[in-house]
């Protein structure tokens, strides 16, 4: 199986950061490289180093592509400046495709259970990620940039690391 592997927003997105700047990004970017070295599936990034790729190109790249599975790799936030809001969550359309919620849920036990972190479940949403692809389709958000002890762990490359180990997880064990 092809997987899509999409490193949420870009370098130049406007106020993805946390209150102390660092951009949402480098988060996304960061586990999606660890997560490519944990798959032993093959790999497509629909997202770019230099660019803010549009959803549309992101969308379309993987649709012509022969992708199996699409998942987009986020960090949440809430408000301005520091707020409570915390823990992991993990997105299918909201037309619950079967299959997507099958890995969503994979996914989102994976990671709770790898980082210790709050359990917010697994939701819908009608995201233009979820919603344009031909494949089954996952948005995952890692954490909260505007949560004091989260943005903390967003930042380093163990937590990175640990996302990428229990998202290739829960794929393997589903998927491949």
């Amino acid at each position: 199986m092809k997987i899509a592997i999409d490193a949420g927003h870009g370098w130049n997105t406007p106020g993805k950061q946390t209150p102390e700047g660092m951009k949402e990004f480098e988060f996304n970017r960061a586990t999606a490289l660890f997560l490519r070295e944990q798959l032993t599936a093959e790999v497509l990034f629909v997202h770019h180093d230099q660019r803010d790729v549009p959803l549309a190109e992101r969308v379309q790249k993987a649709n012509t592509s022969g992708i199996g599975l699409y998942v987009s790799i986020h960090a949440n936030a809430f408000g301005e400046g520091w707020s409570e809001p915390n823990g992991i969550e993990t997105y299918v359309h909201s037309s619950r495709p079967a299959k997507a919620l099958a890995i969503a849920l994979a996914v989102q036990q994976e990671l709770v259970q790898k980082t210790g972190r709050r359990d917010r479940g697994v939701k819908t949403a009608d995201f233009y990620v979820l919603r344009k692809t031909n494949m089954p389709a996952l948005l995952i958000e890692a954490g909260f940039m505007t949560n004091r002890e989260e943005a903390a762990l967003l930042a380093t490359a163990a937590y990175r690391k640990t996302c990428a180990a229990a998202i290739a997880s829960a794929i393997q064990k589903t998927c491949l």
